[in-house]
């Protein structure tokens, strides 16, 4: 029993205060329930992952924060520039070709603010958010889930809750207690990255979308404005072949990076950086259960694919909604095991393999040849970009062309009838690639 006598401190524990768990403690808060969340930093805080997709859009409105995103004047994306390394291919994505989404303009964001807005709307509905406060152990049984959570001066607090949402990120709290996670190794890569000012906007009526830039070989860079002032500037490549470049400091690979691409090296050519280089590694996983008795992973927690398609925040949020609405039936038929959850897990798994198909597809070279292509198929392509807009439920006609879309990238394998736009040669460690060292 609590000091009052009843049998839950709380109805529900986030564990995490980026967008999966603001945005669980938020939906549970608006259907009435009792939610504390911890987050262990004190915001605002730096973090990677600044373009969104157009399906978020609707996930703010759900969680009421629409009008705080768009009073932040984060850059606007209606979608991204593709470009091979010498500029010999590419063209626009453009999201409002679909009509599969509700709304086609998106954004560009800095994640210390978008993180704050959400935090803050939990703490106006009603979440007790506490700060520098993490979850260092969790116990589950037929009663309740019990927690241990250390605050900022190494005291530690016990409590109970019906349930336990993990918001953890890549810490992964309880895939690491039950040993769930499963690794992607045809995703092992490496991103390197900082924030440059004085880099020039894409000229045109579209300034702040996402430049995407095919280096010579399996590796890619982005491009995101995330202010006025300051560009995220990063390059992903397989572990396998960075593991190959000359040895450096992180600001050399990545100066080194920029100079032997040339569409990149023209564009970063007064750029001034700003902020130290980071390198991230192996961060592409999923988990082999996403639901248990009396818990949830929600986010990067459960999951995270390759940054190239720009789907961590949407994933984030959906998954953190879905959550509260399967905690919140859950609540009401008092039944808390993992096969009264088992819906929510089997959805968090059908999105990941879906958005996993395009992202291995993006790291061969025939794949490549067809997206950065400057005249594909326009039907095809426009289903295509049904769901790089983040519908991962598209109508019917479009998942008919997108199973063509595949089947060309299966013909190009063999027939090359499209002119090759990514490279073949052995040193070009597309992952998976026989033929690649």
């Amino acid at each position: 029993m609590t000091k009052d006598g009843s049998m839950h401190d709380y109805d529900f524990a986030v564990a995490g205060g980026g967008p999966a768990g603001s945005s669980a403690a938020i939906a549970l808060a608006q259907r009435g329930h009792r939610v504390v969340l911890f987050e262990r930093e004190k915001f605002p805080r730096f973090h990677i992952g600044e373009s969104l997709l157009p399906t978020a859009n609707d996930y703010f409105a759900e969680l009421g924060v629409t009008d705080e995103v768009e009073q932040a004047c984060f850059p606007p994306k209606w979608g991204a520039l593709l470009s091979t390394h010498d500029g010999a291919g590419g063209r626009t994505v453009d999201f409002t070709m679909t009509d599969e989404v509700s709304r086609a303009q998106t954004f560009q964001v800095c994640r210390e603010v978008l993180d704050r807005i959400l935090l803050e709307r939990a703490r106006a509905v009603g979440v007790d958010v506490r700060e520098e406060h993490r979850v260092t152990t969790c116990e589950f049984d037929s009663q309740a889930a019990t927690l241990d959570v250390a605050g900022p001066e190494g005291a530690t607090t016990r409590l109970r809750v019906q349930a336990l949402v993990d918001a953890s990120g890549r810490h992964g709290l309880l895939s690491r207690k039950f040993n769930l996670r499963i690794e992607e190794p045809r995703l092992a890569n490496i991103a390197v990255y900082s924030h440059f000012s004085n880099v020039p906007l894409i000229p045109g009526d579209r300034p702040t979308d996402i430049r995407l830039i095919s280096c010579n070989d399996a590796g890619w860079f982005w491009m995101i404005p995330i202010s006025d002032k300051l560009m995220s500037v990063g390059v992903v490549v397989p572990k396998a072949l960075y593991l190959k470049w000359p040895r450096g400091s992180p600001e050399e690979m990545l100066e080194r990076a920029i100079a032997e691409t040339p569409v990149a090296a023209e564009i970063m050519s007064a750029a001034k950086r700003e902020w130290p280089v980071r390198v991230e590694k192996d961060f592409s996983y999923s988990a082999s259960a996403y639901a248990g008795d009396r818990w949830v992973l929600v986010g990067d927690a459960g999951s995270f694919l390759d940054p190239v398609f720009s789907t961590g925040v949407s994933i984030a949020l959906e998954s953190g909604i879905e959550a509260a609405r399967e905690l919140d039936r859950a609540l009401r038929a008092n039944r808390f095991s993992a096969r009264q959850l088992a819906r929510f897990s089997r959805r968090q798994k059908r999105r990941f393999k879906l958005f996993r198909r395009f992202v291995v597809g993006f790291y061969t070279p025939q794949f490549r040849d067809l997206f950065f292509s400057p005249e594909p198929p326009k039907q095809i392509f426009r289903a295509v970009v049904a769901v790089l807009a983040g519908n991962w439920r598209p109508r019917l006609r479009t998942r008919f062309r997108i199973e063509l879309f595949f089947a060309s990238i299966a013909l190009q394998k063999r027939f090359d009838f499209s002119p090759r736009l990514a490279p073949r040669d052995p040193a070009a460690g597309f992952p998976g690639d026989r033929r690649a060292a």
